[in-house]
């Protein structure tokens, strides 16, 4: 797989006399990769991920965005047009009355033809299933709703790696719901790379790579059943596992043999009905 970010020896920090809050932190990511990134409040992985696209600089090191260094400034529109962000708030994000105008608003700043923004709002709208809601007015929406609005409008400007902050904090378990939907439908069905700094450990299950940042570094890197097979690990650094092990486990303590690693519901009662045929 291709480099598509690389952090080299980066550290960051906020201010001249402040601790760092990024720690000589080597990591890339990887084309067409769903890279979930956990960690406690204070981690550090938010602040990595305004790394990537030149909302922060590095107090030492570099990172390269398709092989652009945020550093130069003269690289900033040039990285922005391969690596959009989508925030916590979509109420913050959303700059237009109306949805159509707002996913329109990007593509409008780069310069496309009217022709083609009209094309590329269509298309993205269609893509996170808010077509319908083209003509209605954003603070109408739910959350859920609000931050697919926000998402299309990072697909309409045609980058090739979308960075999620925290997107479903602020949403219901619908929303949530709705949010990962569009984003596998991204990954999977267009090949957009997805990198998405989370704290609910369900959100994670299905990526293909989870990062777990700690005190500004990368405490575990693999594939979702390799990080949460380390439980013990994880709840050291004040973080929990996917509810569907947590029940697992829950269930060993209790002499009830549940056999592997069981990340989903799906995969749950799988192995659960695997016990009751055996009473």
């Amino acid at each position: 797989m291709n480099k598509i970010i690389e952090f080299k020896d980066v550290s960051f920090k906020y201010e001249e006399e402040a601790a760092e809050v990024i720690k000589n932190l080597n990591l890339d990511f990887y084309e067409g990769q769903f890279t979930c990134v956990l960690g406690h409040n204070g981690s550090g992985k938010s602040t990595m991920a305004k790394l990537i696209n030149a909302l922060n600089i590095p107090t030492s090191g570099h990172v390269l965005t398709f092989g652009y260094d945020t550093a130069d400034e003269s690289n900033e529109v040039d990285i922005r047009r391969k690596v959009g962000m989508v925030f916590q708030n979509p109420d913050n994000q959303i700059v237009a009355t109306i949805v159509e105008d707002d996913v329109a608003f990007g593509p409008e700043n780069l310069g496309v033809p009217r022709e083609e923004i009209r094309r590329r709002v269509d298309e993205a709208l269609n893509i996170v299933d808010m077509y319908e809601y083209r003509r209605h007015e954003p603070h109408r929406l739910s959350g859920g709703q609000k931050q697919r609005v926000a998402i299309a409008g990072i697909i309409a400007m045609q980058t090739n790696c979308i960075v999620l902050d925290e997107p479903t904090a602020m949403l219901d378990p619908k929303g949530r719901r709705e949010v990962m939907k569009a984003l596998a439908k991204l990954n999977k069905e267009l090949g957009i790379s997805v990198i998405l700094v989370t704290h609910f450990m369900d959100e994670a299950v299905n990526a293909d790579r989870v990062v777990v940042m700690n005190d500004g570094r990368v405490a575990l890197d693999g594939t979702p059943s390799e990080v949460f097979g380390q439980g013990e690990l994880l709840r050291s650094m004040g973080l929990t596992v996917p509810k569907a092990l947590e029940l697992a486990d829950e269930l060993r303590k209790n002499g009830v043999s549940i056999s592997g690693a069981p990340l989903t519901t799906e995969q749950f009662l799988e192995e659960y009905k695997k016990v009751l045929g055996k009473i």
